[in-house]
C-alpha cells in the first residue's frame, strides 16, 4: 500500500475522531473555560493620565525643596547648597551624572609619588 492511499483512509478517520472526542464528550467546553478564566486574570487595562504624572513630579520636587530648606535650617553652615547648579541629564554613558563644567580629582599627587616612572607605565 502507498503512503498516499494510506492517508487518504487514514485522515478521514482520524479527523472524525478528534471530532467526537472534542464535541460528544466535553473537551471543548473545557478547553474554552480554562481559555476564558485565563484571560480575565491577565487583563490590562490601559488608562490615560497625563496629569498624574506631572502631578506626581510636582509633588516630588515640591517634597525635595521641603527637605532642602529643613537641612538648610537645621544645620549651621547656612546653605550648603548656595551657587549650586543641577546636574543636567545626558545620554547613558560613564560621564553621563557630571555637569560638563566639572572639573574633576587633581590627580597631581599621584604622579608626583610615581617619581617620573608614571609615564614608562602608560
Amino acid at each position: 500500500m502507498k503512503t498516499s492511499e494510506f492517508k487518504k483512509i487514514l485522515k478521514p478517520l482520524i479527523r472524525q475522531t478528534v471530532k467526537e472526542v472534542i464535541l460528544e464528550e466535553g473537551l471543548l467546553s473545557g478547553i474554552v473555560s480554562e481559555v476564558a478564566k485565563g484571560l480575565q486574570g491577565n487583563m490590562i487595562v490601559e488608562t490615560k493620565t497625563s496629569n498624574s504624572f506631572s502631578q506626581k513630579e510636582t509633588d516630588h520636587e515640591l517634597e525635595r525643596q521641603r527637605r532642602i530648606k529643613k537641612l538648610n535650617e537645621s544645620n549651621k553652615f547656612g546653605d550648603i547648597f548656595e551657587g549650586t547648579k543641577e546636574i543636567q541629564e545626558q545620554s547613558s554613558g560613564p560621564l553621563s551624572g557630571l555637569s560638563p563644567n566639572e572639573k574633576g580629582v587633581d590627580i597631581s599627587a599621584i604622579e608626583k609619588i610615581a617619581n617620573g616612572k608614571w609615564k614608562r607605565l602608560i
